[in-house]
């Protein structure tokens, strides 16, 4: 029998009592927390419990409603059934059997259910090995949400204070990372209750979208996860006959991959070999990749790209992922057991050939994937010399035929292999995996590795399990290549986002023997924001090491011409290999031009492997002349192997196509070359069109003329006027976005030319741009503050939405003063941001009148710097600080700015800044004394009656200027009414007032009426979305003809 209903209530009483006492401790513990600047954290935690309690008592409410509307049926047609109704009603919910329908539609709809429910059938072990599974994953995942987790695993006594105030204190110095790993240790030591009280804590807890991302895949892998937990966990052990070869595979593994072929420019040395371990620098992959078409080229969609994924890495969003962790971990999002496959993306040069070379390494040593018996590594490259049809047997033994004998013994455990593919995008065959063919027709499946079928129908039967299933399969592949995967099955997906941070100057310490030439290199390309943001890649770095450090070894160079542009950068690079092998040839002017026109095919076809036969084509034999600008790689064909030339870098290709146009003898029609390039919309002529207009430069020329002779002068001419034209016919094309980012392409080729007088007489005579909406990378606000900084004619400069943060802000810097009208709303600059306006707002030579802030995260801190500013600012008069936080604060340090009588702001918009009637009285004192402030937006702000009456008594002053005052939205009452209309009845000035969307009803009327039939300067007022009756609105309204020209909006 159920517990009597006055008892129950009293056990649900006493139970609501523990849990305000339990609450009221966890207020204590916070106090200390915020007295140190923290607790922000414990307010989002809080507001998430509230939330969840204010759902809780809803349902609590629609049942006990529910329950009452059938008592009531019951009641009005068989009172008999009275007791058995209710005694059914307690069973049920005791036990918890019959949700009431509202309660049921939840549970249904609820994917946090489905959650709880995988966690409820979890046994203590089961739950640990979930937890060890997901650690790394969840390490990162409650980073940005360790204070409140640690606040809620304290309020259920499961952390002590001092256990939360160390977790805290690494959070609040910025160490997340450590702090989450405490918090993680802790929860392993303390045992099974404390972890399920913490994954029950991740179902209540929202906005961490990495956390969600591991509970939405617990809640699709159903109601028993373990299984997929443990597929391939079980391994045979394998056979002692096998042993011998496995290591015999795995020394030829590591001698092949133990070492790290560098390209230098030197004769003598034209390879240099490192170790492996001791070159490799680790790069950032993340675990998603990007899937919208890439319409600009390659290397610099994916240069802006970098920006936006640091950007989105910083909010959380993105998950690293290590090399280790692409097989047989939580990553592995499929649910099966015939395999796993994962795909790496990357741009050229990013990594993915050393990142594949060090997996191999890193297994033939020990290090990672032991339950993979074997491991075959392929190149597409090396595959595409395979004309034939071949099986896979044959295909292993052309690489690895000391296999011979074992192969058929390893297929039987396909679980142990692991079958790596580097560089889909230069497979010469095409992969279709959406081709339905291929799942239905026998011709193009190969499902036995003695079956004998194209190259291609292999790798595709691999990945798709069809081949070996149980196998484990990896691919890596340019962008450009990836969508070829979409549809196939795979497990993983990767980007590899290349060096963030500190590994850019980890790179340059490996690259340079000499840590002083290293730290010099590294601070001229730290100090170049345009060498800087190249540096994420890999390939970039290589390339001004062998390009500047010689400027930092050599004696005899002048460190004022250290390259400062790209092309003067590929200048250098050329420079040094012909000063080092121009001596070998006769003539390095032909046949540097006889390279660059087949480089300019390979741009054009998109081509980046050349044979002995384009090399035959183009007049061109091997040479060690030639192997200063090329690279020899070995390709097997069907019966030997055969040499293929590659540039080293898709950039440099494309800087000796630019470089061939100038040496010609008969450039034929420059301009209309460099118009067609620049028509292609997929973007692929964009970097060498840069290198074109770069080397029409005296500076990047210089260098190179020394050993090639002079550059055409007629080419030079005519690559001149295609510049000009082509800025000019864009400068005033900026209505849509692809005219946005089309102009800013041509700002790039005017900062590459390094021509001041051509930027002068093409932006010269601009007034306005804008490029609000279009995101701009810190190496674009670089190109616009240069080509800013050479004119005097920009007035208007509009980025409003282009994300540049402060980081793109710190390039514009110095050309900011400049402007007259600056909009930079919806930038994330921050307070920092702020800290370098008001720099140039202290400017002596400053011209700006109006700044646009809005919506900016900013806050109370950036007041100091933007108060001192104004302060002595004599050029500012139009400030927009809207939809920021502030707070009561900020105002109160900028209505010390307001009062200064040198301060010249007219116009000052503080909408929506969390501001309460606290900051009244200093506003109001500021407006008694400000004599140029006339408009003054202070609307959806929670000023309240008593903070408008304040605001009043300063409008009463004859000395108020305000013309303009908008209240929209402040939380207005009947009770201000009178005090409003009173103030405003003696002010000379107003003549524009908004007091939309706020609680005022018809006992307002009469004193709005005076108000407006006594201010007979007010000529419009805004009284819309307030609480008036049709008649109100009438009396309202009729004022509009006493006299004409009043706007009255009800």
């Amino acid at each position: 029998m159920p517990a009597p209903a006055e008892d129950r209530i009293q056990a649900v009483e006493r139970r609501f009592q523990a849990l305000e006492r339990r609450f009221r401790t966890m207020v204590e513990v916070q106090k200390a927390a915020v007295s140190r600047g923290g607790g922000e954290q414990w307010f989002q935690t809080v507001e998430w419990w509230l939330q969840d309690a204010e759902e809780r008592f809803e349902e609590a409410e629609r049942a006990q409603a529910e329950e009452e509307r059938r008592f009531q049926l019951i009641m009005g047609d068989e009172h008999q059934n009275v007791g058995t109704f209710v005694t059914t009603m307690a069973k049920g919910s005791n036990r918890g059997e019959d949700p009431t329908p509202s309660r049921r539609m939840r549970m249904d709809t609820d994917p946090n259910t489905a959650i709880t429910d995988v966690l409820t059938k979890c046994d203590d072990y089961q739950l640990f090995q979930l937890t060890k599974f997901y650690r790394d994953r969840i390490e990162q995942a409650i980073e940005e949400g360790v204070e409140g987790l640690s606040l809620m695993l304290t309020g259920e006594d499961h952390f002590s204070g001092q256990e939360y105030h160390k977790v805290t204190e690494l959070a609040e110095m910025g160490n997340k990372a450590n702090s989450s790993n405490l918090l993680l240790n802790l929860v392993m030591e303390k045992g099974s209750r404390t972890r399920r009280v913490m994954w029950e804590s991740f179902v209540k807890m929202h906005r961490l979208p990495k956390l969600d991302k591991i509970l939405k895949e617990l809640q699709e892998l159903g109601p028993d996860p373990f299984d997929y937990m443990n597929i391939g966990r079980g391994l045979s052990e394998i056979p002692s006959h096998l042993k011998d070869v496995q290591q015999k595979h795995k020394e030829t593994l590591r001698v092949q991959t133990e070492t790290l072929r560098v390209n230098t420019i030197l004769i003598k040395e034209k390879v240099k070999i490192f170790q492996l371990v001791t070159l490799y620098t680790e790069l950032t992959v993340i675990s998603t990749v990007r899937d919208r078409t890439l319409v600009e080229h390659e290397l610099l969609a994916r240069g802006r790209d970098h920006e936006e994924w640091r950007e989105k890495h910083l909010r959380g969003e993105l998950e690293k992922i290590r090399t280790d962790q692409l097989f047989q971990s939580s990553f592995s999002r499929r649910k099966s057991k015939s395999g796993s496959s994962a795909a790496v993306s990357g741009v050229a040069g990013i990594g993915k050939t050393t990142m594949v070379q060090k997996i191999v390494y890193d297994w033939a040593t020990g290090q990672i994937y032991p339950h993979f018996q074997f491991v075959f590594s392929f190149k597409f490259r090396e595959l595409n010399a395979l004309n034939c049809r071949i099986n896979l047997w044959n295909l292993i033994l052309i690489f690895y035929p000391y296999l011979r004998n074992i192969l058929g013994e390893l297929w039987k455990n396909p679980e142990g292999l692991l079958f790596i593919f580097d560089g889909l995008d230069e497979f010469k065959d095409s992969i279709e995996f959406a081709d339905d063919q291929r799942n239905t027709e026998p011709q193009y499946m190969c499902t036995d590795p003695e079956c004998r079928c194209k190259v291609s129908d292999i790798v595709y039967s691999l990945i798709q399990h069809k081949l070996l299933p149980g196998c484990s399969v990896l691919v890596t592949s340019r962008p450009t290549a990836s969508h070829l995967l979409e549809k196939a099955e795979i497990s993983v997906w990767a980007e590899i986002l290349g060096f963030v941070g500190e590994e850019r100057k980890e790179y340059f310490n490996k690259y340079f023997e000499d840590q002083a030439v290293a730290a010099a290199v590294f601070k001229h390309v730290e100090e170049n924001e345009i060498l800087y943001t190249m540096c994420y890649n890999p390939s970039y770095c290589w390339i001004l090491g062998l390009s500047l450090g010689p400027f930092f070894t050599q004696s005899d160079r002048k460190q004022q011409r250290v390259p400062r542009t790209i092309t003067q950068l590929y200048s250098y690079y050329i420079y040094n290999i012909l000063k080092n092998h121009g001596r070998e040839i006769e003539s390095p002017r032909d046949v540097l031009l006889k390279i660059g026109e087949m480089a300019f095919t390979g741009v054009s076809e998109k081509k980046i492997v050349f044979t002995n036969g384009d090399l035959i084509k183009y007049n061109l034999q091997p040479s060690q002349f030639l192997s200063g600008f090329m690279m020899e790689l070995l390709e097997r064909d069907d019966s030997a192997q055969s040499v293929v030339y590659t540039f080293p870098h898709l950039t440099i290709q494309e800087f000796v196509a630019a470089l061939a146009q100038f040496l010609t003898p008969d450039p034929g029609d420059i301009r209309k070359l460099l118009s067609e390039a620049h028509s292609k919309e997929d973007g692929r002529f964009e970097i060498f069109l840069r290198f074109v207009v770069g080397l029409s430069s005296s500076q990047s020329a210089r260098p190179l003329e020394e050993f090639l002779g002079p550059f055409l002068h007629q080419t030079i001419c005519a690559v001149i006027d295609w510049v000009k034209e082509k800025v000019e016919g864009e400068i005033g094309n900026t209505a849509s976005e692809t005219g946005k980012r089309i102009l800013l392409n041509t700002f790039h080729y005017l900062f590459e030319s390094q021509n001041q007088t051509l930027v002068r007489v093409t932006v010269g005579s601009v007034k306005k741009l804008t490029f609000s909406g279009l995101r701009l990378t810190p190496i674009d606000c670089a190109v616009l503050s240069h080509v800013i900084g050479l004119c005097d004619t920009i007035e208007h400069l509009n980025l409003e939405h282009c994300s540049i943060q402060c980081e793109g802000l710190q390039r514009l810097g110095p050309v900011l003063h400049k402007c007259h009208v600056l909009r930079l709303g919806c930038n994330k600059l921050g307070d920092s941001g702020v800290k370098l306006l008001s720099a140039a707002l202290r400017n002596p030579d400053c011209k700006i009148q109006t700044l646009g802030l809005w919506e900016n995260g900013l806050t109370a801190s950036c007041t100091l710097d933007l108060s001192s500013a104004l302060s002595t600012n004599r050029s500012l008069t139009g400030l927009d600080l809207s939809n920021n936080k502030l707070g009561d604060s900020g105002v109160k340090i900028l209505s010390a700015a307001l009062r200064n009588p040198d301060c010249k702001i007219q116009d000052l918009d503080l909408w929506s800044n969390d501001l309460t009637g606290s900051c009244s009285e200093d506003l109001s004192s500021a407006l008694s004394t400000n004599r140029s402030l006339m408009v003054l937006n202070l609307s959806n702000n929670k000023l309240g009656d008593s903070g408008v009456k304040l605001l009043s008594e300063a409008l009463r002053n004859p000395d108020c200027k305000i013309q303009k005052l908008d209240l929209d939205g402040v939380d207005l009452t009947d009770s201000c009414a009178e005090d409003l209309s009173s103030a405003l009845s003696t002010n000379r000035s107003l003549t524009d007032l908004s007091l939309g969307s706020n609680c005022f009803t018809d006992r307002s009327v009469p004193a709005l009426r005076s108000l407006i039939l006594t201010r007979r300067s007010l000529e419009r007022i805004w009284l819309r979305a307030n609480q008036f009756s049709s008649n109100g609105k009438r009396h309202l309204e009729s004022l509009r003809e006493s006299r004409p020209g009043l706007s009255v909006g009800v």
